[in-house]
């Protein structure tokens, strides 16, 4: 699964802010509206629903929501490293600065679970945290993820 490939130039912010956890999923639905052609509130409320069942913060200061809807026809990243640490529910009760969030179609049950998998795997590495919270451009960004693919297929 290559997660860089779920990546476009108009899904990753290099720079957000936000003061609580669905200023947070705003952030993410506001970018993926309109990648994906979708209401941004559908979309919120997608992502609202499936955060009611448990955190999806990971540790380590990530999150990585995820919503599955019909309208939806491929597999959608979208990145977003906030200035500040929010508040988050995660497992380790750090706050979240890096966001990855994944929007799948419904019927990608196993597909969606892969790359959720994948992505909660190179996000796991400190190495790999430390330097997107370094980058400065979209397409360094864009180049941690792609590499990070590369590394794990070799």
């Amino acid at each position: 699964m290559d997660i860089g490939d779920l990546l476009s130039r108009a899904t990753i912010v290099t720079r957000a802010g936000a003061s609580s956890k669905r200023q947070v999923l705003q952030a993410v639905a506001d970018t993926a509206a309109e990648a994906l052609g979708l209401p941004a509130q559908h979309l919120l409320d997608a992502l609202m629903e499936r955060e009611a069942l448990g955190s999806t913060g990971l540790g380590g200061g990530v999150a990585v929501p995820h919503a599955r809807l019909a309208e939806v026809d491929r597999m959608t990243g979208v990145f977003i490293r906030f200035d500040t640490p929010v508040a988050f529910d995660a497992v380790d009760d750090r706050p979240v600065d890096l966001v990855f969030a994944l929007f799948a179609p419904s019927s990608a049950g196993a597909e969606h679970l892969r790359a959720l998998a994948a992505v909660s795997r190179r996000l796991r590495s400190e190495e790999l945290r430390q330097q997107l919270r370094q980058a400065r451009t979209l397409d360094a960004l864009h180049a941690l993820f792609l590499r990070e693919d590369s590394a794990d297929a070799a």
